[in-house]
């Protein structure tokens, strides 16, 4: 923990993201209080019930992952654009994302569009390691600068197409999909391990949340709810 506080009292010129006066004057105290409402009014009240998960949402601190001008929306409910066409997600998502994956302290977990890296710090308070796959080498280089900002030294941000998946580290007890493919790619359906969950959007205009869980019989696969997110993109390899 004292990492985090350590880096949180650097101030957001150590993420190469200045923050706005406004931000920067609340301090410490002030975020922890708006990350602790955003959990209670946005998360618990709709349902997400895991202590780790929610414990984990309130210590991260999502504003260090979102731009400058959007810094004072970083604890509202709702979606944030990070540049590059793509979006931080709702934290509600994240929390629903999360506790689905059933996430346990040593778990390996592979997560596909790293965004601005805050998914994959949330998930670093939860599990043994992190792989997370980012297509967009801006996006990439940014949160590999915020995560280690923070002191996160348990993920691994990989440049590349994430519909291949990381086979080389496979299986993963746990794979997060933040991005919506027409279908699952089967190369990381694939890469689960036995008993292990992928939490995927699915679908062009209308999509779906979905899990999946490799069990002894094969793949188990259950629908959430409708959601929206941002296409899922590939590289130039169809294939």
């Amino acid at each position: 923990m004292t990492g985090w506080l350590r880096v949180a009292a650097l101030g957001a010129a150590v993420l190469g993201l200045a923050a706005g006066a406004s931000v920067a004057e609340r301090g410490e105290s002030d975020w922890r209080a708006r990350a602790d409402r955003m959990v209670r009014e946005q998360i618990e009240a709709r349902g997400v019930r895991d202590p780790r998960v929610l414990a984990a949402l309130r210590e991260v601190p999502r504003h260090r992952f979102v731009p400058e001008a959007w810094r004072e929306s970083a604890y509202d409910d709702g979606p944030l654009p990070i540049g590059q066409g793509q979006t931080i997600s709702q934290p509600y998502i994240v929390a629903v994302m999360t506790e689905q994956l059933r996430p346990e302290a040593g778990d390996r977990v592979l997560e596909i569009g790293t965004g601005s890296g805050y998914q994959a710090a949330v998930l670093a308070r939860l599990v043994a390691r992190v792989y997370s796959i980012e297509i967009v080498p801006e996006l990439a280089e940014r949160a590999r600068a915020n995560l280690a900002a923070l002191g996160v030294e348990n993920v691994e941000v990989v440049t590349g197409d994430g519909y291949r998946g990381l086979p080389e580290q496979a299986p993963f007890d746990g794979i997060v999909v933040t991005a919506a493919p027409p279908q699952v790619p089967q190369p990381l359906v694939d890469q689960l391990a036995l008993g292990g969950r992928m939490v995927v959007p699915v679908g062009s205009w209308d999509q779906e949340l979905r899990v999946l869980e490799r069990t002894a019989s094969g793949i188990r696969s259950e629908t959430l709810f409708p959601v929206r997110f941002v296409p899922f993109v590939r590289g130039d390899d169809p294939e």
